[in-house]
């Protein structure tokens, strides 16, 4: 059985680099967000869940995918039908 790549690591190969420089790529625009001088934008990025004070890249994905499930953009789903 072919083993199917997460997002994660699809987004690591096309730019060829490892998983966890993805994952900490994600992580650092995650903090930039939270600390956004824009309070509307800044807003959107505390309103991310998550267990810790910071969203961790899968807490990010996990409320990046529902929000789209919510929207009924869930078009954009079909795309990676593997997250």
């Amino acid at each position: 059985m072919e083993k199917h790549e997460n997002f994660f690591e699809r987004l690591a190969r096309e730019r060829g680099i490892t998983v966890e420089e993805m994952k900490q790529i994600i992580s650092d625009r995650i903090e930039q967000g939270l600390h956004d001088p824009d309070p509307e934008k800044r807003k959107s990025w505390e309103a991310i869940p998550c267990k810790g004070d910071v969203p961790t890249p899968e807490e990010w994905l996990q409320y990046a995918v529902k929000q789209i499930e919510t929207n009924e953009d869930n078009n954009l789903l079909h795309w990676y039908p593997y997250l």
